[in-house]
């Protein structure tokens, strides 16, 4: 681990140290995290991709946190890709997950694995533990618009697509096991 991609793991951990993941179990959001920088490195990433991927959702999920804040710690490239990544929680939710099927193309490279990445995690924590409130239908209306997000995005390690492929394969299967 370098020193950049250590200190965004400092930074975003303390940042995200009190919530949880959305799934009944709770998870600590940080696994999330951890979950999508182990992704990216996996499958090429540098120390760039490394630091956006455990930064990727301070700004959108960590008021007061800035991109002039990411700036100042992280530099210009590691923000250019957060802000990739960061959708507009001042749009309707339904137009964000829109934005972000029509936006997966424009991702630079390190973007779009890290983009990969997160929905490998999101799909997987959906199988995994879904939110309670959640019924099968929300379940797989959530992992088609991630396979469609994907579908979208140029293009990236073939090892990550696979292992994404391979996740959404899996969570279908437990989906199905879990909800019939």
């Amino acid at each position: 681990m370098t020193e950049l991609t250590q200190h965004a793991e400092d930074f975003a951990r303390s940042l995200h140290s009190d919530q949880t993941r959305k799934g009944a179990a709770k998870e600590p959001y940080a696994d999330h995290l951890a979950e999508v920088a182990d992704f990216t490195q996996r499958h090429g990433g540098d120390e760039i991709a490394v630091a956006a991927a455990w930064l990727h959702d301070t700004v959108e999920d960590c008021p007061p946190t800035s991109f002039d804040d990411l700036t100042r710690q992280f530099g210009d490239a590691v923000t250019a890709v957060v802000r990739e990544l960061t959708d507009d929680k001042n749009l309707p939710k339904a137009e964000r997950k829109q934005l972000q099927i029509d936006h997966a193309p424009d991702k630079t490279a390190r973007a779009a694995l890290v983009k990969l990445g997160d929905k490998t995690s999101n799909v997987k924590g959906i199988a995994n533990s879904p939110p309670a409130s959640w019924d099968a239908a929300r379940c797989r209306a959530y992992l088609d618009w991630a396979e469609n997000v994907v579908a979208n995005l140029p293009p990236t390690p073939p090892s990550a697509l696979l292992e994404f492929k391979q996740t959404l394969a899996r969570s279908r299967q437990l989906l199905a096991a879990r909800f019939g």
